[in-house]
């Protein structure tokens, strides 16, 4: 599963692994919005550590959670995105639905 989804109270962080493309987009929403459903968190975490590669399914993957979360007053947050995709995210206006971080440099 290219997605690992963990609740931690009113929010659910939902860890994505390996490449984004429009296959691996379909299973990563379908995961993500039955446990959305089912816990109708205040908070989704969208954590893109992992990610290797990422298409424009990445950006269709975050505005299709925004819009969920928005549906009942919740919010969204992108984490950990490479330097590229943190570029992408930002040039898309992504930042005007939710905080997008970069991934930090150590």
């Amino acid at each position: 599963m290219p997605v690992k989804i963990e609740t931690q109270g009113k929010s659910i962080r939902a860890c994505i692994q390996g490449d984004i493309d429009h296959h691996s987009a379909f299973m990563i929403r379908k995961a993500v919005d039955a446990e959305i459903s089912r816990r109708r968190p205040r908070l989704l975490i969208l954590d893109f550590g992992e990610v290797t590669f990422m298409d424009s399914s990445g950006i269709g993957l975050v505005m299709g959670r925004y819009k969920l979360m928005k549906g009942f007053g919740g919010e969204i947050r992108v984490e950990n995105l490479s330097a590229g995709a943190y570029r992408v995210m930002r040039l898309a206006g992504l930042e005007r639905l939710g905080e997008i971080k970069q991934k930090e440099i150590v």
